[in-house]
């Protein structure tokens, strides 16, 4: 089983591939499709803004896998529901769940319309994954000085 570290390393060289300046192309291209989707699927609704989706701690989804063996795999009974993980500090109860939306039972959920969520969601975390990885580098650079 590979390690955290050699799953970053493996990222890296394969994102290197692209064309232009490594990731930053990737990361172009996937934000562009990323608002699409947010507007194709209906995010809209309950976050105004596209850039205030990045101020969920996470996104996660009900009713069909995301799992990289079975992606998209329909969850049966479940339903389809995307999910947010809110995060205030200042509250008693420091995370809350979200609902951005909700497609009824997972099986009778239109295949495109399910591809669509599940792309969305990857999506995200792959933008999201760039941000943390900003956000630690930011912090490495501290002890540099």
């Amino acid at each position: 089983m590979s390690t955290a570290l050699d799953r970053l390393k493996q990222l890296t060289t394969k994102m290197s591939g692209y064309e232009m300046s490594g990731y930053e192309m990737a990361r172009k291209e996937n934000l562009k499709i990323l608002e699409e989707l947010f507007h194709e699927i209906g995010i809209e609704k309950k976050v105004e803004n596209f850039v205030e989706l990045f101020e969920f701690k996470a996104i996660n989804l009900s009713g069909a896998s995301l799992l990289s063996e079975s992606l998209g795999a329909i969850k049966e009974g479940k339903y389809l529901q995307i999910l947010a993980i809110g995060y205030d500090k200042e509250a008693i109860v420091k995370s809350k769940n979200i609902s951005l939306g909700y497609f009824g039972r997972a099986e009778n959920v239109e295949e495109g319309l399910k591809n669509k969520i599940v792309e969305f969601i990857i999506r995200y975390r792959f933008e999201k994954s760039f941000m943390t990885l900003e956000h630690y580098y930011d912090m490495i650079e501290t002890f540099k000085k």
